[in-house]
């Protein structure tokens, strides 16, 4: 699967910092460790950029630059940021990201147009993120037509159905898988697109990993083409490369509506199995799932 490494975003307090002090080594650091894990792409999450937009897109985009030739995706809602990053990315960029709001068709769509970039369009609107697969559907369906009448190209198009955590609502796990495993019959030639690591947003830190690792096999299964993720997280990083295949097959049948029973299984195997059947909904969440 292709990923996009999520460790460089402002939320950080380190990148806030680093970026304010116009501080390469720590955003380089980890530009490297990301490529050397394994990333396709890597995300710049400069958030809504508010003080010099423009200086700090271009200063940001460049730092990282200088020590990877791996292609960004630039992840602002600002649009003078954002054209400013597109101006200085030497290979191809992603938008990350347009939606359906009337201000991001306005100037954030045709910059994909200007820039020769690919584009990330989300599902949400002026009236906010849909609720479930129909009206996401209803959604993706209008903010997309929009854009290839601008002359945006289907195959450069992402298509984010928006993860929500499940710590708030666990009903949207499944909603957001069904509305991934439909995309391609929706809207041939399109990619699909998730935030890997909102699905475990609000739960304790140790177990954010196992969430996001169960939630990517899920999604895999059901045809996600690229996830902006934790790119460090070894564990993850093995099971996309291939391995870890008898714990992606628990989690595969937990899917398929099987009764995997955790008798005989490891420990490990077992907090997969856990996992999944929160993720799909046949369990309740609570931040103890693991001990039930």
């Amino acid at each position: 699967m292709n990923l996009i490494g999520e460790n460089i975003h402002i939320i950080s307090r380190a990148i806030s910092e680093a970026v304010k002090a116009r501080d390469a080594g720590v955003i380089q650091e980890l530009a490297k460790a990301q490529t050397a894990s394994g990333a396709d792409y890597l995300d710049l999450n400069m958030g809504p950029a508010r003080q010099n937009p423009g200086e700090v897109a271009a200063w940001l985009v460049n730092t990282v630059q200088e020590v990877t030739d791996l292609p960004l995706s630039i992840d602002t809602m600002n649009p003078v940021a954002m054209e400013a990053a597109l101006e200085v990315a030497k290979k191809r960029p992603i938008i990350n990201s347009a939606s359906g709001k009337a201000e991001s068709k306005e100037l954030m769509m045709p910059l994909a147009i200007t820039y020769n970039a690919e584009i990330i369009l989300s599902v949400i609107t002026d009236a906010g993120c849909p609720p479930d697969v129909d009206s996401r559907v209803e959604a993706i369906m209008d903010t997309f037509s929009y854009a290839t009448e601008l002359g945006i190209k289907p195959d450069d198009i992402r298509i984010d159905p928006i993860i929500l955590p499940i710590s708030a609502d666990q009903k949207q796990c499944r909603e957001a898988l069904e509305f991934v495993k439909i995309l391609p019959d929706l809207l041939p030639g399109v990619k699909s697109v998730i935030g890997l690591s909102n699905v475990s947003n609000g739960t304790p830190g140790p177990l954010r990993g196992i969430l996001n690792r169960t939630y990517l096999t899920m999604m895999e299964r059901d045809g996600l083409y690229s996830a902006i993720a934790d790119v460090l997280d070894p564990e993850l990083m093995e099971m996309n490369r291939g391995g870890l295949q008898e714990i992606k097959h628990l989690i595969c049948r937990v899917v398929d509506g099987e009764q995997v029973s955790l008798r005989g299984l490891s420990e490990k195997e077992q907090d997969y199995v856990k996992t999944a059947r929160v993720l799909h909904g046949d369990a309740l969440y609570s931040h103890a799932w693991l001990e039930s």
